[in-house]
């Protein structure tokens, strides 16, 4: 396993160090350099995951410009001292949140997932953490990905059918329910826990 991601941790940086030699590179020997290792990252994840080339090069070597990392919300809420979580349409459970879109801030994607996800209406009200995805969540991310943890004040609403969630609840620490590890994972949920219980709490930073 140790072997196999460090595969992945090379095709990532490879496929990096290509996206960047295109965006800022002139030579036309260079550029065609830069595609050739471009191409290659792209077989060592096919070859490391089983996905084929194509739909590999669609999700990997899709982006131009300086590669930074993506950022995902994820909102932490608490109702007599259990926290929300979303059913994934898998079953599995996570805290309410996604990928920040392009045209609103941190705060006001947070906002908007637990709306969708959940069907509440929330404040937030303080950053909890800023984790590295790939250091903190099962499976390794093609992507460097940056999640923030926000906490969320309730003012009110009801979960509502909606596309991508089943169904959501509140749930005590020590009965929790089968974790959308890739998500969220029980070390982050006890993050969220203690951020409430403290009297004054230091946003975390990997």
């Amino acid at each position: 396993m140790e072997n196999a991601s460090q595969w992945l941790d090379w095709a990532v940086e490879l496929q990096a160090l290509a996206q960047t030699g295109l965006e800022y590179g002139h030579d036309k020997y260079d550029l065609e350099r830069y595609v050739r290792i471009r191409e290659i990252s792209a077989e060592m994840m096919s070859r490391q995951t089983g996905l084929p080339v194509e739909r590999v090069t669609e999700l990997f070597c899709n982006e131009t410009g300086y590669q930074t990392p993506k950022l995902d919300t994820r909102a932490a809420i608490f109702q007599e001292g259990k926290i929300l979580l979303v059913q994934e349409s898998d079953g599995r459970w996570s805290l309410p949140g996604g990928w920040v879109d392009i045209n609103v801030s941190v705060g006001e994607n947070a906002v908007k997932e637990v709306k969708e996800e959940a069907g509440l209406d929330v404040v937030p009200r303080l950053v909890i953490a800023l984790q590295d995805r790939n250091r903190r969540n099962h499976s390794r991310s093609a992507y460097g990905i940056c999640k923030v943890f926000v906490l969320c004040d309730l003012l009110g609403g009801s979960f509502q059918p909606n596309l991508e969630t089943l169904d959501s609840g509140y749930f005590a620490l020590d009965s929790l329910p089968e974790l959308s590890v890739e998500k969220t994972t029980a070390e982050q949920i006890q993050m969220c826990f203690d951020a409430l219980r403290a009297e004054h709490w230091q946003t975390l930073l990997d």
